[in-house]
């Protein structure tokens, strides 16, 4: 089909055809231009897939799902725009991904990065000249939040929604086969929720009870220990890279993961690159209700990441969580879980540099 499709593995083109059993041929075109194949070298998987405590099952990267939201997208719509604005929705995405957002401090909302969106998508040639010739207008593009299909807020059922829970159960902590999410996927319509606004709906209880048990245990993985204190990490060690003048800001956002691994390994700061290699050998997060001296410890809280769909009654459309005891109930076991308040760390010293550590460490030295 083409240089981005012949490159996945059999399971993700299978997944792909689950999604939108055909593929639309226009979308390849704009797939394949620079600014989507740099997000090719972001995983999904926010920096997990470098640290032992996880086992990534393969990569998955951020034009793949950004590929899948839009094929969900226009399965249920056949609407290019709103097709468009789901693949472009992550385009500014950085390296690490939400890392990042934890290096801003937005480690609970994990949407600062997203500011950069619209000056991608402007300042790209070939996706300009392709939106002109398809008589697309930047500003029914360059913002996938205008359409509810496409997003919506936690925890509502969305396209990206939808599609992260799919596709992080395939590859980061495996809760699905394919053959299940055929299943689930092939229960949804689109329906009016509470609001009268369109969303994605179940159309039976069971399978939406289903879902539900199944995801629910996907949950807990995205705000564990080992996942927020690696995130940390990565956000420190960028910024203390940043801070050292090893890496600038738009660093992250230009250069792929391996280019900015490569320069953690290179730069001229041992403690830097060493800290790096201890983070790679670690494959234990421990916790403690008090600060760890002489490691690096951690207390960071995470994003509370779920889903509350709606499903079709003789009464009209209903939260999940409403006519069902067992959804409601392993819904609030996740929501009632701590995820974060305490502290974590590593069994290795480091501590980031912050702004004007050069002369801190020269006073030091003196």
């Amino acid at each position: 089909m083409n240089k981005y499709y012949d490159k996945l593995n059999d399971e993700v083109k299978e997944y792909f055809s689950i999604l939108s059993p055909e593929f639309p041929e226009w979308l390849l075109e704009y797939i394949d231009t620079p600014e989507m194949e740099r997000i090719s070298k972001i995983s999904m998987s926010c920096g997990t897939d470098y640290s032992k405590c996880f086992n990534v099952r393969y990569w998955y990267s951020n034009l793949d799902h950004s590929v899948g939201v839009a094929l969900i997208i226009w399965h249920f719509t056949h609407d290019k725009k709103q097709t468009l604005a789901g693949l472009f929705h992550d385009i500014a995405t950085p390296v690490f991904k939400h890392c990042i957002d934890f290096m801003n401090g937005d480690s609970e909302t994990q949407e600062s990065t997203e500011e950069r969106t619209t000056d991608i998508i402007r300042n790209s040639k070939e996706i300009m000249s392709l939106l002109e010739r398809d008589g697309i207008k930047l500003e029914e593009v360059n913002d996938y939040k205008i359409y509810p299909i496409a997003d919506n807020d936690t925890p509502k059922l969305s396209a990206d929604r939808f599609e992260y829970t799919f596709s992080s159960g395939l590859t980061f902590f495996r809760v699905w086969e394919l053959d299940k999410i055929r299943k689930m996927y092939n229960n949804v319509v689109i329906a009016k929720n509470e609001d009268g606004i369109d969303e994605l709906a179940f159309k039976d209880k069971e399978i939406c009870e289903e879902y539900i048990h199944t995801i629910s245990r996907l949950w807990p993985e995205w705000v564990s220990d080992k996942d927020r204190t690696v995130m940390q990490f990565l956000a420190d060690m960028c910024k203390s890279m940043n801070n050292a003048g090893y890496l600038t800001i738009d660093d992250l956002y230009t250069l792929s993961e391996s280019e900015i691994i490569s320069k953690f390994f290179n730069c001229d700061d041992d403690y830097l690159s060493e800290s790096f290699r201890k983070f790679q050998k670690a494959d234990t997060v421990y916790q403690s209700s008090d600060f760890v001296d002489e490691k690096y410890c951690v207390n960071i809280k995470a994003k509370t990441r779920y889903v509350v769909p709606l499903v079709l009654t003789e009464s009209g459309t209903i939260r999940i969580n409403k006519v069902s005891k067992k959804a409601n109930n392993e819904i609030n076991a996740y929501l009632n879980i701590p995820k974060g308040g305490y502290y974590t760390y590593f069994d290795f010293v480091f501590i980031p540099y912050e702004k004007g550590y050069a002369k801190r460490l020269l006073k030091e030295n003196d």
